[in-house]
């Protein structure tokens, strides 16, 4: 009986393309590849949350991807994967997956500039009140009658801080004698902030201030440069909101061009 041995250049092939199949894939789990691709992705999740991929982390990549393959066939070979809750599950995966792709791809082509974000922080020091900070004090009251017979009452030498601690109904102030401690003219109402900008120090409002909230009798005590953060120690968080800003206008624009039915 004649022996045929497979030639020399044929056998190196044939290696060569094992080896390729074995660097493609880190196991063959009961028959089946497990493709190298699996685990790059996992590293890839890693790096982008700031971890290191070393040698035993990789190890432990390996390990992870090898044995989520084992369940997966379990659960296969249990015919879970055919079941209409697995399918809808998938789908809303697929979505997910596909959303998140096109949120990716939206900010990647529509980058905020310098110009932008430079822009957006002029307009914060702008209604910040020009680097002013403001410290004042104020009575709440519901009715405007009421708001007038308080301000006849100061003008005859009553306490601006006791009237506050009876009469105002804003319950964080009036506990301190009207106290709203330091800050800019934005974080009031706008009717608030420009009664209370265009008082001089130690002036009280001469008529109630109408607001969302009821009438205010407004007091300023002081008044101080604000130290105001510069550009490149806010432009991350600035750059972020635009960000998210841009994006929410994209969402909102693909849901006004959508026929719904």
């Amino acid at each position: 009986m004649k022996i045929q041995l497979i030639h020399p250049v044929i056998a190196a092939l044939l290696a060569c393309s094992s080896l390729a199949v074995q660097a493609q894939n880190i196991a063959i789990v009961n028959g089946k590849p497990v493709p190298k691709s699996r685990l790059m992705a996992l590293a890839a999740q890693l790096e982008k949350s700031g971890r290191q991929i070393s040698p035993e982390v990789e190890q432990q990549l390996r390990e992870e991807v090898i044995i989520r393959e084992v369940f997966v066939q379990e659960a296969q070979n249990l015919g879970m994967d055919a079941s209409e809750d697995f399918k809808t599950q998938m789908e809303i995966a697929r979505q997910s997956l596909l959303i998140r792709e096109l949120f990716t791809e939206f900010q990647r082509k529509n980058p905020v500039t310098d110009v932008e974000a430079k822009a957006e922080y002029d307009k914060f020091i702008a209604i910040s009140g020009g680097g002013k900070e403001y410290k004042a004090r104020h009575i709440l009251v519901e009715k405007e009658e009421q708001a007038k017979t308080i301000l006849a009452s100061l003008k005859k030498g009553g306490k601006f801080e006791e009237i506050a601690k009876k009469q105002s109904k804003d319950p964080g102030s009036g506990a301190k004698g009207g106290d709203l401690d330091w800050a800019n003219p934005a974080s009031f109402v706008k009717e608030f902030s420009v009664a209370m900008a265009a008082l001089k120090k130690g002036e009280t409002t001469s008529a109630p201030v109408k607001t969302q909230f009821g009438y205010h009798i407004i007091r300023l005590d002081d008044v101080r440069d604000a130290v105001m953060p510069k550009f490149d120690e806010v432009k991350p968080q600035i750059v972020q909101q635009i960000q998210q800003n841009k994006l929410a206008e994209f969402q909102q624009g693909l849901r006004d061009k959508a026929k719904i039915e």
